[in-house]
């Protein structure tokens, strides 16, 4: 049987582009001998389309796009990823399969299991499938789940040592009353397969490789792994389909973070090896998520503001190699307390990338602010008012080239800055996108060496140099921060193991430095809840699947 994996990039809620690329699949794999081509969860939607779902018309579109499809899949078989109304319940919907043959739908199929933790929250719209049908196709009994439903299968209970090394600290499986697979082998099916909307985040594929070679190795059935691509505002979808033989090796992968079609034969034998790096699917989850946000919102180009700080020049990189050096522009904004040094590295970058860089000091504007601002403040101090004066004109300067050239604004702050509270609401933290959102300092730094391993790109000055935030004489991030080494584990400990103060405490760490980090991390989500959108990379970010009152009184 050979099984066509269609690893599409739909944008979310444009029917008909989805249909587009998913009746050209549906071609191409036919010419190339399949006998069926499976394509993601909701594939003509795209995920997540949140409370889009509770919009009737797009719900209509979606059903007439999926019998359309229908028509398409004469001389090959089809199983599609839609969303079907559940009659008795509506609004209420089901996340569905159609399994299409002869130019029609033949079966429907309904996901069970809906996940209802960290971004996902699938009960909201979504009523429960309870049937198992199993499909008939190319000699196989194929059993159909979606994407969580094969999370609940009970040969995950003991998981062996590879597999703990990369399931720490991610939650994934839930004790749901149903067990799909298994129900699904219970009814005859001898090849699973599993179409997902699965985003990526660090560490993950090792776990997810290796709870689906479990339940192939465990039950004997091969197991079809579909899995959307792209990204889809704070989310990334890095692909990594699979095909696994009943003894638990991979015979087939598709690309990681691109679009791919791959036919595979399930009569072969044979095994693809799979090496990981983390550190480059970051580098490729941040540079999909970079370029599908800004084509998907309408955008060509972007402008950042460029410091001659480690994050802007990462942030400048990933644009760079997103959306191609010709789309992207830098400004740097010297003040009175920047020093030449910070100018010559963005210059020197930005030859480096070949992007656009322009230079305008503030140092007049900000002199014009004082003076007209004395008439509020008197004779009063200069405090953190006037360093945050100087961040709101760079991002005053930024929106204004933004909106003139229609270009999108990228913040460059990163996690533990956001954490922290460490930038300026109207200032640094003005965009549209805040690319770095979701890596602490340390992985910053990590990422920029990774980067610049082959030839230096990020200037090493930048690299070496203290960091900075230059809004006054000899400003250092240290000065009000503790050691990025020290403070991003108390943050990791604190916002992805979800531990308090005293379990911090017992790792080691002095109990007044715990109380006041976790403290500020508290008392700053105002500032993270008018944040630009990040992009997830981590077990834990902030944003969706982070949901954090602001006005509480929680003592970790």
């Amino acid at each position: 049987m050979k099984i066509a994996m269609a690893q599409i990039n739909p944008t979310v809620a444009d029917i008909d582009g989805n249909r587009e690329k998913i009746v050209s699949c549906i071609d191409d794999a036919r010419a190339g001998g399949a006998d069926i081509v499976i394509f993601p969860e909701m594939a003509t939607i795209g995920y997540p389309p949140m409370d889009l779902l509770e919009s009737r018309k797009l719900i209509d579109d979606n059903r007439a796009s999926i019998e359309e499809i229908a028509g398409h899949a004469r001389g090959i078989a089809v199983l599609c990823g839609y969303v079907e109304a559940d009659p008795a319940n509506y609004p209420l919907l089901y996340n569905a399969a159609a399994f299409m043959e002869n130019g029609t739908i033949a079966v429907r199929s309904y996901k069970s299991l809906l996940p209802t933790y960290d971004v996902f929250d699938e009960h909201r719209y979504f009523s429960q499938g309870h049937e198992r049908a199993v499909i008939e196709c190319g000699g196989r009994r194929i059993g159909v789940t979606i994407c969580e439903d094969i999370w609940n299968d009970q040969s995950l209970e003991e998981t062996g040592a590879a597999d703990a090394a990369a399931s720490e600290r991610y939650d994934y499986t839930r004790n749901y009353d149903s067990n799909p697979v298994q129900e699904f082998l219970d009814h005859g099916a001898n090849l699973l397969v599993n179409i997902s909307a699965s985003p990526f985040t660090r560490g993950k594929n090792r776990y997810k490789r290796a709870m689906l070679a479990r339940v192939a190795r465990t039950h004997k059935v091969p197991v079809i792994y579909v899995n959307q691509v792209g990204g889809n505002d704070s989310l990334v979808f890095d692909g990594n389909s699979i095909a696994i033989n009943a003894e638990g090796k991979i015979i087939c992968r598709a690309r990681p973070f691109e679009e791919d079609l791959v036919i595979c034969d399930m009569d072969e034998r044979g095994e693809v090896e799979v090496v990981d790096s983390d550190i480059e699917d970051i580098r490729r989850a941040l540079v999909l998520g970079v370029r599908d946000y800004v084509r998907k919102c309408g955008f060509s180009t972007v402008v950042i503001g460029l410091s001659g700080g480690i994050d802007s020049a990462l942030t400048a990189v990933l644009a760079a190699q997103a959306l191609g050096p010709e789309n992207v522009t830098g400004i740097t904004m010297p003040s009175m307390y920047s020093s030449s040094g910070s100018v010559d590295d963005s210059r020197k970058l930005a030859e480096n990338l070949g992007i656009a860089f322009k230079v305008l000091p503030i140092k007049a504007l900000y002199d014009r602010y004082r003076q007209d601002l004395k008439v509020l403040f008197g004779d009063r101090p200069e405090d953190v008012t006037e360093e945050n004066i100087q961040a709101r004109i760079r991002g005053n300067i930024l929106m204004a080239v933004s909106n003139k050239d229609r270009s999108l604004v990228l913040s460059t702050g990163n996690k533990s800055e956001l954490a922290m509270g460490y930038c300026t609401l109207y200032g640094d933290m003005s965009g549209g996108l805040a690319v770095i959102s979701d890596l602490p300092k340390t992985l910053v730094y990590e990422l920029s060496r990774h980067i610049n391993a082959g030839r230096e790109i990020i200037p090493v000055d930048t690299i070496t140099k203290p960091p900075s935030a230059e809004l006054r004489p000899n400003q250092k991030d240290q000065d009000s921060l503790p050691p990025y080494e020290v403070l991003d584990r108390i943050l990791d400990l604190y916002i992805e193991d979800r531990l308090s103060a005293g379990d911090i405490v017992a790792r080691g760490f002095p109990g007044d430095l715990v109380r006041k980090v976790l403290h500020t991390v508290n008392i700053n989500e105002y500032k993270r809840r008018q944040a630009a959108p990040g992009i997830k990379v981590t077990a834990k970010a902030f944003g969706a699947g982070r949901r954090i009152p602001i006005a509480q009184r929680f003592r970790p």
